[in-house]
């Protein structure tokens, strides 16, 4: 997290790299590695395309009531395995520590870009005498958070078009905003702008957003309301907390490890959503098994949103079943033989 990670370098130091041998030698380098050429640290690469399907698709397939796959659950566990590929992969990176904990991981073929920022970085290398990475860790001499977060902050910057963006966030804030009526519940569910940098087009909660340094879930949240669905303060005060999920995706040199605060509001059945900062193209309100239908039968969902529905679902008793999943203790499985 950008908290654990930064120094006291000022600006006119970080200028002094960016034209100083070593950042020439690291631009040098760059081009010969093959890790430089890859599209998912390209700053330069276009948006992705809006996504081709329109309202009209996802509520026709949300209604269809012929398929008879309302207890079929594949479809979420398809769903949580898009959000956690590449586990294979897991070995192609190294830890990153601050402390003697780990905070996440950098890909070999990154390490070699840091190597010219001794005075940020320390790599250590196998204790056998052999030049593989064992883990990279912060120089003893940045002992504060400040200290650590402009001292990275310095080297990302540096490097460029290696780094596709920074968004100073690092968790996840994701809302389900529902109505009752006449016993029914019924889920505001966002389409996003097609202009947006990410997953333009695609279906999304009422209201979610990345969590900030400095800010708590809570006020995040009422923040985001009022932003992305013109919700008051009076009333998305009144959103619970209802737990976090995780997940880890690796996909190239990216690899992700996400948690995503979760919560419930519960809104007057009049409301309507209207977006204030122009990330949302329109709101559609359909009933909550409609919602499960469009997340099992397609990938319309902006895929981390699938698996904070499919909790939703869980946690409202839409999908009430015995367990045959194989992580469940073994407890479990002797109630189900039961």
């Amino acid at each position: 997290m950008a908290a654990t990670a930064a120094s006291s370098l000022s600006a006119a130091a970080a200028a002094a790299r960016r034209s100083s041998p070593s950042r020439l030698r690291l631009l040098a380098r760059r081009r010969r590695l093959p890790f430089s050429s890859t599209a998912s640290f390209s700053a330069a690469a276009p948006p992705a395309a809006a996504a081709s399907f329109g309202w009209e698709d996802a509520l026709r397939v949300a209604a269809d009531d012929r398929r008879g796959d309302e207890s079929d659950l594949s479809g979420y566990s398809r769903k949580v395995d898009t959000c956690n590929r590449g586990m294979d992969k897991k070995g192609e990176f190294v830890a990153f520590m601050v402390e003697d904990q780990v905070v996440g991981y950098i890909h070999q073929g990154f390490v070699e870009h840091l190597r010219d920022f001794r005075d940020v970085f320390t790599i250590a290398s196998g204790s056998n005498g052999s030049n593989n990475v064992e883990h990279v860790t912060l120089h003893s001499s940045l002992r504060t958070p400040d200290e650590r977060t402009n001292a990275v902050g310095s080297v990302i910057r540096s490097l460029g078009d290696l780094i596709p963006g920074i968004r100073n966030e690092a968790y996840g804030v994701h809302m389900n905003g529902y109505v009752e009526k006449e016993g029914q519940k019924f889920l505001w569910i966002a389409k996003r702008s097609d202009t947006k940098q990410t997953f333009p087009g695609m279906l999304d909660h009422l209201v979610a957003g990345g969590l900030p340094y400095g800010i708590s879930c809570e006020e995040n949240v009422i923040k985001e309301c009022e932003e992305e669905a013109g919700i008051p303060r009076s009333i998305s005060s009144n959103a619970t907390s209802v737990g976090a999920i995780s997940y880890m995706d690796i996909e190239g040199f990216r690899y992700k490890r996400d948690v995503l605060f979760c919560y419930d509001l519960k809104l007057p059945p009049d409301f309507v959503p209207n977006n204030e900062d122009g990330e949302v193209g329109s709101f559609r309100l359909i009933p909550v098994p409609h919602a499960a239908n469009i997340i099992r039968r397609t990938h319309f969902f902006k895929p981390n949103c699938n698996l904070v529905i499919i909790d939703f679902l869980f946690r409202h008793g839409y999908h009430v079943y015995k367990p045959r999943l194989p992580w469940l203790p073994k407890a479990a499985a002797k109630l189900e033989e039961r």
